[in-house]
């Protein structure tokens, strides 16, 4: 066995696949370009690549916030027989992180590692950038130390994935068409609409429109990404979050409310036994 590479950050993605006809002239020319001439890393590979480039970027003298140009790299996925792209939007991400920093650190940690004039500097150009794209949405969610539940609500158990790479480490995904995923949304929206509170309603709206920013015939990816260290094998094999979800779901549509609660408490104390490791950290 090959030794293991670097530890990935403790993050889940949920990830758009577009078709080339999603993008415009010149992205069209690059990503096919790029197809042809690279052999896209597999998807682990892919994630410590850019981690690692990120970690460098935090440990430059001063730090850079935000890279100064759009990474030119992206996820590729071999997808019902078409051949699927999801830039890894590094710059675009790198703000949208950026805006959470002061919610997640403490002042005197925040100020190591976002200093003010950084941070001046990236809030300027974030401004200036969002004023000349303001409809352009990320293809890449990142969720820190667990899976947010409405996430499970676009896949089907039966489009789970688990792997084991040469390193072996595990990956756990699900795929699914994006037409399948709005029609799961939209499905569960009219469940909870009567029966959920507000925080789950609003949370699966924002998901509903986040969907319908993109193309019809791209591909939508769940993956556990490095919270697979967190979970461990046994507990990753065993995972059942998103059957979990559907029965809730369906529990909550018969109207049999006592056993959707009880289902949906589980999955919930799973999940913040996994989000507790942040603090213990």
């Amino acid at each position: 066995m090959s030794r293991p590479g670097p530890a990935r950050p403790y993050d889940a993605y949920l990830r758009v696949y577009e078709p080339l006809e999603a993008f415009g002239a010149q992205e069209r020319a690059h990503w096919s370009a790029y197809l042809v001439a690279r052999r896209p890393p597999d998807l682990a590979a892919a994630v410590r690549s850019a981690s690692r480039q990120s970690w460098a970027n935090l440990a430059a003298t001063p730090p850079v916030l935000v890279p100064a140009t759009e990474s030119e790299e992206a996820f590729v996925l071999s997808f019902e027989g078409r051949m699927l792209i999801c830039p890894w939007e590094t710059r675009l991400r790198s703000w949208l992180a950026f805006s959470d920093l002061d919610e997640v650190l403490p002042p005197p940690v925040l100020a190591a590692v976002a200093p003010p004039l950084a941070r001046a500097r990236a809030e300027a150009e974030q401004a200036d950038w969002r004023a000349r794209h303001p409809e352009v949405r990320p293809r890449i969610l990142t969720s820190t130390w667990h899976v947010p539940l409405w996430w499970f609500v676009p896949f089907a158990a039966q489009e789970r994935r688990l792997v084991e790479n040469p390193d072996g480490s595990l990956e756990l995904t699900y795929r699914t068409a994006m037409a399948q995923a709005r029609r799961r949304v939209a499905r569960a929206l009219r469940t909870v609409r009567a029966r959920a509170d507000d925080v789950v309603v609003a949370a699966l709206e924002n998901l509903g429109r986040w969907l319908e920013e993109f193309h019809p015939g791209a591909a939508v990816e769940l993956d556990y990404g490095g919270l697979t260290v967190l979970l461990g094998p046994r507990r990753l094999r065993e995972d059942t979050s998103v059957a979990d979800v559907a029965s809730a779901l369906a529990g909550l549509d018969s109207g049999d409310t006592e056993a959707a609660a009880a289902t949906y408490r589980r999955l919930f104390e799973r999940w913040e036994a996994v989000q507790a490791f942040e603090h213990a950290n």
